[in-house]
């Protein structure tokens, strides 16, 4: 009997075939909470006694982190959780821009009324969560807008590279929630691209969407110690 995993961290259980799945996520997870920092050097055995499962899944979790460029092995020494640079957030925003303002432009025109309702929903539901003071909660409501916005854009492959660019910031720099901005400023920003698409306004709505993504890269670059030339980029 092996002993029960540390404070923070959940046991994944049993379900070979699941595992590596299981332990990605829960690596993932850790990694956006900062329960495992950027910067830190982690071996695979003690990640494995963190997480209670054997090595073998955890290894396997870590590769395809590896891939995605959040982590990076180091030889004999295990491996590190990458930190980000200003540069990093600067042409992951710049891509949002390219992709994300074009597509709600898009979307606007070809939303369904169960997917207005499905966005309303989500927005509902952020409002509460805003109110409650639930930001983990909140931001994954956040994802679901944006998802379910881009979605009825009619391009999965763009859903996938949204998300991937998403995620890559969220594990590198993490939240804007804190740093100059709440929840309750996340959400207006929210309602008001929700208001020019229910108006079916699509350059409005794609006005919107570039306004609040400009915010949160902005934001995310002061984390980064972007200095103030390098906020003055040219978003459009």
């Amino acid at each position: 009997m092996t002993d029960p995993p540390p404070e923070g961290f959940a046991r994944l259980g049993d379900g070979r075939e699941t595992l590596a799945m299981r332990a990605l996520q829960e690596l993932r997870t850790a990694i956006i909470d900062g329960r495992l920092a950027p910067g830190e050097r982690f071996s695979v055995a003690q990640l494995a006694e963190l997480f209670g499962v054997s090595r073998t899944p955890v290894r396997e979790a870590l590769l395809q982190l590896e891939r995605q460029g959040v982590v990076r092995f180091e030889r004999n020494r295990g491996v590190r959780v990458l930190e980000t640079s200003a540069h990093d957030v600067q042409e992951v925003f710049t891509l949002r821009l390219l992709l994300e303002v074009p597509a709600t432009r898009r979307a606007c025109g070809r939303l369904r009324d169960d997917e207005l309702d499905a966005l309303e929903r989500e927005l509902g539901e952020m409002a509460r969560c805003a109110d409650a003071g639930e930001e983990a909660v909140f931001m994954a409501h956040d994802v679901r807008f944006h998802e379910t916005l881009l979605n009825a854009a009619g391009n999965q492959r763009l859903v996938a590279t949204i998300r991937s660019l998403r995620d890559h910031v969220r594990f590198r720099v993490g939240s804007t929630v804190g740093h100059t901005r709440d929840l309750a400023t996340i959400l207006a920003e929210h309602q008001e691209i929700m208001r020019c698409l229910r108006e079916r306004d699509a350059a409005a709505a794609a006005a919107a969407m570039r306004e609040h993504l400009c915010n949160t890269g902005s934001l995310l670059l002061q984390q980064a110690g972007a200095g103030a030339a390098q906020l003055e980029l040219d978003w459009s």
